[in-house]
């Protein structure tokens, strides 16, 4: 069996985060996946950590309109929500994986995960930890050479961590936190409109 945390790229969200969002696309730069997911353009700027919190303050973990931070590893350029899911709806995963890919990853603290990963416009695999895995998409088995051996299995429940392997495993995801001096681009999102 695979391991599902070795000094991997999302250690960082194995810590103790009660609820995030973090939405990955390829090939697209900070502010495009920023304006890709609605963001509020007066609100866009490069900070720092201090410049954030000086910024947002208590709206940092707003869920309506969650403040987002981006970065870039490797071919992926990734936004993370601290308090809000907008990377979960319909509407943003297939904005933001229009013409590339893109995954979304969510936890709360219930506890589950969400992941979702869409190819131009696309909804292909998504699934959920809060019951037992039941994969949905155009394609919800594409992925299965790399969730069988995480123990990610149809009509069984997820161990703990796997999808976060998942992640770094078949796409190889990676988040750097930003250093206290380093900036970043950042910003809020609009509050997403109610379904038709």
């Amino acid at each position: 069996m695979s391991s599902t945390h070795t000094g991997r790229g999302l250690d960082h969200f194995r810590a103790d985060i009660p609820v995030y969002t973090l939405t990955f696309t390829k090939g697209l730069s900070p502010v495009e996946l920023l304006n890709r997911m609605g963001a509020d353009a007066d609100t866009l700027a490069l900070r720092d950590v201090a410049d954030l919190d000086d910024d947002f303050g208590d709206t940092l973990l707003d869920e309506d309109e969650p403040v987002v931070t981006t970065g870039t590893d490797g071919a992926w350029t990734w936004a993370w929500e601290q308090g809000g899911g907008h990377g979960l709806d319909e509407r943003i995963l297939s904005a933001v994986s229009l013409g590339t890919e893109a995954v979304a990853l969510h936890y709360n603290e219930k506890p589950m995960h969400w992941f979702k990963y869409a190819v131009d416009g696309d909804l292909v695999v998504g699934f959920h930890t809060l019951e037992p895995i039941a994969p949905t998409g155009l394609d919800p088995r594409r992925l299965d050479r790399f969730m069988r051996p995480l123990g990610l299995v149809a009509r069984q429940p997820a161990p703990p961590d796997s999808v976060l392997a998942l992640a770094e495993n078949a796409f190889g995801l990676r988040v750097t936190p930003a250093g206290d001096d380093e900036h970043r681009w950042s910003g809020s999102l609009r509050r997403l409109p109610d379904e038709a």
